[in-house]
């Protein structure tokens, strides 16, 4: 059943594979997926290791429900120290390649260690061998899964690989699968290529025991028409996440030109609807797909139509590669949009962060901070086109000085680069945020501050603060499992009761990570979506555990406080600017200067973003520096971790 699936210890130094089950109690404790992940973590990894050493554990995972009855759990999640930030590394990609290890029997692996050279996992029914990939390094990450399984001789085979930005050791390099499923944040596919990993390649016909098949199938019907009757996701059957731009960019919350606007103007050519009209008319009138499992299919199939990479098929692009080539570079064409998003995937790189990386070397261009000299003659200034791609060809092949300064990531090019590079660097923990402008919406500031991989929108963003609920719709959803009497509001430019929202996102987002589920499919863009109350049914049908609501709250908070520790261990404190829970100061100082009238004008009050930090502390219960309390730790038992009961 799905309960048997395995844990495998992988030591690519020695050639040393171990695979053990996993007991019932760590599934009660920690569920699966993510939350599983952050316990191998905490335990494997040692105090201070360098994360592009052979000591730094890399975690592959699928959740609980992976490959199960269950709708929509195709969600990958890889965990390690990252080499962006020095602190928690953790990524999640949708496809194909978590049902197929689920299928081999596996839910998890830990790899450690370095191979002398090139290798390729290759984990078929149980059985998990290292493989010479020496033919494979050098190529992209498409070409490199074609020719797994050409090698292979099976057109079914799912392969988690590195581009060249992990080969060439970027420290924003992305884990990928399919052509576009990318693991990208926090510069896990960095981690692959200092092990000389190419790739993990799965294939399994391992039969899955359903507890309850009939209740199972029964259950997920309605689940279906709960997640395919929200107008959310119908949306995005039809535009793909981009409609998220659309509106958002119309509003005034899309930063520009790095942070200097927070709306992009004259943006017709890469609106939604344009792009839907461009894929429609490359690929014909059925041109979205989607991942293993689900039915909304949010992403669209294009192919480019001009330039070098004409006629080259890529899939996508997803919000973020609107603003990474778009809006914060101030480019306005939808080639140029498309072909940065075939270019990332194929180099296996993160398009958040290179995009952010680019548009704030073009604002210090534009300030004089770095010159020609530093750019080799390249017009870096915004809105050149042809100067973005090319620093994507730059920083992924560390071709130059600026490419190879800017590979490294955000603050160390800035220490780098000197002057006061950094003041102008919209980063958290090192990482760098979304391409959206959360002044407005001291909620969604708060997410990305306190986010525990970095600025981030997929850990605790209460996305729904945007649609103005009606504070007893707010109260029904924020008052479950645990019950919630504080203050809450339905005007997103409020303070008051943001640290709860965030709270209850944090958990939310965690629990499906646990259970591989797509955030989607939950409590993010959609108030009538599943989340805790929905879930119990679920796992039981399929697994046969039984989880009340609260259970699953209880072992999400427990598993966010893993992930709390872990950055602490690693130097994590409430105020450092490079390692702590706060924003980049022009979110306090300077206002925003486009869109509706609730947001121009705006910025976070420092005073009431400080309250903001301590009640979302105190709702953890941490202490003022953001450490869980001995009480905490004992009430979800881990005051003896690390443990290493696994």
């Amino acid at each position: 059943m799905a309960l048997d699936r395995k844990i495998a210890y992988i030591n690519l130094t020695t050639g040393d594979v171990e695979i053990k089950p996993i007991p019932l109690e760590m599934r009660k404790k920690f569920i699966g997926g993510r939350g599983m992940d952050a316990y191998l973590l905490y335990n494997h990894a040692p105090k201070g290791c360098d994360p592009i050493g052979p000591e730094n554990p890399m975690i592959v995972s699928g959740g609980l429900l992976t490959a199960t009855c269950a709708s929509a759990t195709a969600r990958t999640h890889v965990m390690a120290k990252s080499p962006l930030t020095g602190l928690l590394g953790s990524c999640n990609m949708g496809g194909f390649f978590a049902p197929e290890m689920a299928w081999a029997g596996f839910h998890h692996l830990v790899i450690t260690g370095k191979a002398d050279k090139p290798v390729y996992l290759w984990i078929h029914n149980g059985e998990i061998e290292i493989r010479d990939a020496g033919h494979l390094w050098g190529k992209n990450s498409t070409d490199t899964q074609w020719a797994i399984r050409d090698e292979l001789d099976d057109e079914e085979v799912k392969s988690m690989v590195i581009g060249q930005a992990g080969e060439n050791l970027v420290t924003y390099a992305c884990v990928m699968t399919g052509i576009k499923n990318a693991g990208g944040r926090t510069g896990l596919g960095c981690v692959m290529g200092s092990k000389n990993l190419k790739a993990v390649a799965v294939r399994g016909t391992m039969d899955i025991k359903i507890a309850h098949p009939v209740d199972a199938l029964e259950h997920n019907k309605k689940f279906i028409d709960q997640i395919t009757g929200a107008k959310v996701n119908q949306i995005q059957g039809a535009l793909g996440t981009p409609f998220i731009w659309g509106a958002t960019n119309c509003w005034g919350g899309v930063r520009t030109r790095n942070f200097q606007y927070n709306q992009m103007e004259y943006a017709d050519e890469i609106e939604p609807e344009a792009i839907d009209d461009y894929a429609a008319e490359t690929m014909g009138p059925h041109h979205m797909t989607g991942c293993f499992g689900c039915q909304v299919h949010c992403r669209a199939q294009y192919k480019i139509q001009s330039g070098l990479y004409k006629g080259k098929y890529d899939e996508g692009p997803e919000y973020t590669s609107l603003g990474a080539f778009g809006a914060e570079p101030d480019c306005k064409s939808i080639e140029t949009v498309l072909t940065g998003n075939h270019l990332v995937n194929q180099y296996g790189v993160d398009n958040l962060e290179i995009g952010s990386m680019i548009a704030w070397a073009m604002e210090l261009y534009e300030l004089g901070i770095l010159t020609t000299k530093e750019t080799e003659g390249l017009d870096l200034r915004f809105g050149n086109d042809e100067a973005l791609l090319q620093m994507v060809h730059n920083i992924c092949t560390r071709t130059g000085w600026l490419g190879n300064v800017l590979a490294d990531g955000g603050i160390p090019a800035a220490e780098k680069i000197g002057k006061n590079a950094f003041d102008y660097l919209i980063q958290v923990k090192g990482m760098n945020n979304l391409h959206s402008d959360e002044r407005a919406t001291p909620g969604l500031a708060l997410n990305i501050a306190t986010a525990s991989r970095g600025s981030d929108h997929l850990r605790s963003r209460p996305a729904i603060d945007l649609y103005h609920l009606p504070e007893p719709v707010l109260r029904k959803i924020y008052s479950s499992p645990v019950p919630y009497d504080g203050p809450l509001s339905s005007e997103h430019t409020e303070y008051i009761g943001k640290p709860w929202q965030v709270f209850w996102q944090e958990n939310v987002y965690m629990a499906v990570d646990c259970l591989g589920i797509c955030k989607y499919h939950t409590v993010f863009l959609g108030a009538t979506l599943p989340n805790f109350e929905d879930w119990p049914k679920v796992i039981y049908y399929n697994t046969g555990l039984e989880f009340t609501p609260r259970e699953i709250w209880d072992a999400a908070e427990r598993c966010n406080n893993l992930e709390r520790l872990f950055n602490l261990r690693e130097g994590l404190t409430r105020n450092d600017l490079k390692k702590g829970d706060t924003l980049n100061h022009r979110y306090f100082d300077e206002p925003c200067r486009r869109g509706a009238p609730d947001v121009i004008g705006k910025r976070i009050d420092r005073d009431k973003f400080n309250v903001m930090i301590d009640e979302f502390y105190e709702h953890h219960g941490w202490d003022n520096d953001g450490v869980p309390t001995s009480e905490t730790l004992t009430r979800l038992g881990l005051e003896n971790e690390p443990t290493r009961l696994l």
